[in-house]
């Protein structure tokens, strides 16, 4: 009976052994009718490399500034009477914003008039005395009259007159172009500020100030567009022109440009932007992102051709936000043509001379 029990124990173990042999693929019936091994295949999409106009981007941080801008100032002090407008408000050129008493003022430019006009009637005497007509200036000699007004007061007077109106006009605040008002922070029946009043900001156009790095400076020039879009936007961006480029290197190795857009009614000041500059390059081989991947540390893309996948060492001098411009690594011995089927997608788990598949549409 022992015997028995350690004859059966081992037909057990050798029946375990032969069903954990391994397995690489799902088995298939072979023309006999047994089953056979079939390996693995990896499915992939493939493209054919063709040269092209790459978009190059260079890709950085802004800030928003409105390209017309004034801090406004009441030009006396006072008390307020009025404040006709309130942030955020759209004004045209001229326009009252706020106002101070004036009363002081007024009676100032009153005295100043009836002094104009007593010093107007002293020059027309001073004029028939010399033996001219009163109302006719135009018939006397300049030298003559510039004396006249002088001695007559006419001249002192005109200017107190001048004076007078011109603080009489300080009593009143007005845009010096249209834009949108902002920063007000005093009420009526406050004192004038001894500061600024409002911030106006002509918002139709905004510069976009940036910076890139040393490195990059050759890929910059005037006019090359750009795209514009703030961070707290999913929105379409934007497009603008470089305007300035600041020609020096600051302690950080970066170099300050600016760019010009116009608003579309998103865009605010000081607002924190990011900017794509774009640039198109002829003849390049250009992949999506997805086709390159990493391998020994370095980019590899993959090479489709009847049935296996190609391991390619490649170089990625250029980029944007979707594709890489590819050349072969020669260094490493790499070859890469126009024409080649390259894997865009499946090309994760692959190695040099994988077997692969192509993905049915």
């Amino acid at each position: 009976m022992k015997h028995y029990y350690i004859f059966f124990t081992a037909a057990v173990l050798l029946l375990s052994v032969a069903g954990c042999g391994q397995k690489k693929g799902p088995a298939e019936k072979a023309p006999d009718g047994k089953l056979g091994f079939q390996p693995e295949r990896n499915e992939v999409n493939v493209i054919v490399l063709k040269r092209e106009t790459f978009r190059q981007q260079l890709i950085a941080n802004g800030k928003l500034s409105a390209m017309a801008k004034s801090s406004l100032e009441f030009g006396s002090s006072g008390v307020i009477s009025g404040i006709f407008v309130k942030n955020g408000d759209v004004v045209h050129a001229g326009a009252l914003i706020a106002k101070a008493d004036d009363t002081d003022k007024r009676l100032a430019l009153e005295s100043a008039k009836t002094a104009m006009d007593k010093a107007r009637l002293d020059l027309y005497d001073k004029l028939v005395g010399l033996g001219y007509q009163a109302k006719d200036t135009n018939a006397v000699p300049d030298n003559i009259l510039k004396v006249a007004k002088i001695r007559s007061g006419y001249t002192e007077a005109e200017t107190s007159l001048l004076k007078a109106e011109n603080e009489l006009a300080k009593t009143e605040l007005r845009a010096p172009f249209g834009g949108r008002v902002a920063d007000i922070s005093a009420k009526r029946y406050d004192k004038t500020p001894s500061g600024t009043f409002c911030t106006l900001i002509d918002d139709k156009m905004f510069d976009v100030d940036f910076n890139i790095l040393e490195s990059e400076y050759q890929f910059i020039e005037k006019g090359l567009p750009v795209k514009v879009m703030p961070f707290i936007s999913t929105g379409k961006p934007l497009t603008g022109y470089v305007t300035v480029i600041n020609p020096k290197i600051d302690k950080n190795g970066q170099i300050a440009v600016r760019a010009s857009v116009r608003n579309d009614g998103t865009l605010l000041e000081g607002m924190n932007v990011k900017v794509i500059v774009e640039k198109s390059v002829a003849k390049r081989l250009v992949v999506p992102k997805s086709a390159v991947v990493i391998r020994d540390n370095m980019d590899v893309l993959f090479r489709y051709h009847k049935g296996k996948a190609e391991w390619v060492y490649v170089l990625l001098p250029m980029s944007n936000s979707e594709s890489f411009a590819v050349e072969a690594n020669t260094d490493r011995g790499a070859v890469l043509e126009a024409g080649d089927s390259v894997i865009v997608s499946g090309n994760l788990n692959l190695a040099d001379n994988s077997d692969v598949i192509l993905k049915k549409d």
